[in-house]
């Protein structure tokens, strides 16, 4: 059983892999995509026929609905989202499935074995559906966020967090005033419930604002310095596996 996988982190994408192959050892991983335009011409190639294909919702540049726009998708389809808002029920449109991340291994069983146990293998995808599940109802981000200054507790709003970053095993919020608050929450509990379209999670270290990035300075290897729009000492990096997803981030 031949899989494709399509997932812009690259971590991400060969976790996946790995549990696939784990899990299942008749499974090979034919290939890999991390955006809509490499998923694209992977499966526009005849000589390519995965038996299954991994998709994730957010790519690095659109999201995967664009793929059955622009090509044929002829093998059973997993959809991989990180938020449950989603109209995630409307991915099961034939033989579309779905897995919330972070993926959990029996998770990931169960949804191979159903499009293993489902007949044909073959699928015309209900594209209508799938967009108006993608795109409809928009996940209902937090606006504001508790934080704890001395012996206080304080709603800080979304709208006023510069950047957050993690040191030394602590978390710290920076807002736009330059203010800091240390909280008790991983980086990525909080990411998951900030709005994807205004803060961008730069690398395992970092989460940073929209409105906070002033400008971009290319550095070795392919990562990229931020001069933030405030007056900081710290000038937060994005990681080279983020840096395409980062900019096409910034682009929309």
């Amino acid at each position: 059983m031949k899989a494709f996988i399509i997932e812009d982190e690259i971590m991400a994408q060969a976790t996946l892999a790995a549990s696939l192959l784990e899990l299942f050892p008749d499974i090979s991983i034919a290939g890999t995509a991390k955006s809509v335009k490499e998923a694209v011409a992977w499966l526009s190639d005849p000589s390519n026929k995965p038996d299954i294909i991994f998709m994730d919702v957010e790519l690095s540049d659109g999201k995967c609905f664009e793929i059955f726009r622009q090509t044929e998708v002829a093998a059973p389809v997993i959809m991989t989202t990180a938020y449950d808002t989603y109209a995630v029920k409307a991915f099961e449109v034939n033989s579309l499935d779905y897995l919330l991340k972070p993926i959990e291994p029996a998770a990931l069983q169960r949804a191979v074995e159903r499009c293993k146990s489902r007949a044909g293998g073959a699928q015309n995808a209900d594209l209508e559906k799938l967009m108006a599940a993608l795109q409809t109802p928009k996940p209902a981000f937090k606006e504001t966020i508790l934080v704890q200054f001395g012996d206080h507790l304080i709603p800080l709003r979304c709208a006023d967090i510069s950047f957050i970053y993690s040191e030394d095993k602590s978390n710290h919020i920076v807002t736009t005033t330059g203010t800091q608050y240390m909280i008790d929450e991983t980086l990525d509990s909080i990411a998951a419930k900030l709005d994807p379209e205004q803060f961008f999670k730069i690398s395992r270290s970092c989460v940073i604002a929209r409105k906070a990035v002033g400008s971009l300075t290319k550095l070795l290897g392919g990562r990229l310095r931020i001069e933030l729009a405030q007056k900081s000492k710290i000038s937060p990096e994005v990681s080279r596996s983020r840096t395409d997803a980062f900019l096409a981030w910034m682009a929309k």
